[in-house]
């Protein structure tokens, strides 16, 4: 197994990391309906691109699903690196984000095989983590996702995608976004 695909394993501890000291400079905040929901931050020499709500047909299927606000973050210098932040509406338990997950997980990661999932907490919060293997443009990947239960009525997801290319120390760029998260309210 590449270098890059055993280090990302490490990104399953992020989340049950206490805070550490992160080179994400960035700060960002997700907001939904005028109301913060969370933030987070990028590290330096990432871009971020927010996307508004949309509609996407999975490979396979005829049926589009509303995708929401979706924060993205990738290193400027290296492609095959993905993670991305959303906060469904309508999605409220670990179970409808696993189902919603489950519907648009085939847009981001296709093949997906899951090899792990486990329970952790991220920003102080209830999470799950989902690791696995896929494709993504016709290349191998590590995936992990992760939901966090936020306050209130909202479940925040999130998924890490690492082609088997990618340097290995953009997992310590991916385990600081995660270090960097914490919930608005």
């Amino acid at each position: 197994m590449p270098r890059s695909l055993k280090s990302l394993r490490w990104l399953a501890l992020v989340a049950s990391l206490l805070p550490m000291s992160a080179v994400a400079d960035m700060p960002l905040t997700y907001v939904s309906d005028g109301e913060a929901l969370f933030h987070l931050k990028a590290p330096d020499f990432w871009q971020v691109r927010s996307g508004g709500p949309r509609a996407l047909t999975p490979p396979g299927s005829e049926e589009a699903r509303l995708i929401n606000r979706v924060i993205g973050l990738e290193p400027e210098a290296e492609p095959g690196v993905w993670v991305g932040f959303m906060s469904p509406n309508g999605v409220s338990t670990f179970a409808q984000a696993e189902e919603y997950l489950r519907n648009i997980g085939k847009s981001v990661v296709s093949d997906p095989e899951l090899r792990e999932q486990n329970s952790i907490r991220v920003g102080g919060l209830p999470a799950a983590r989902y690791a696995g293997t896929g494709r993504r443009n016709g290349r191998a990947v590590e995936f992990t996702a992760v939901l966090v239960d936020l306050p209130g009525s909202r479940v925040a997801i999130s998924l890490a995608v690492v082609e088997a290319v990618a340097r290995p120390e953009l997992v310590e760029d991916i385990n600081a976004i995660y270090a960097s998260f914490r919930a608005a309210n």
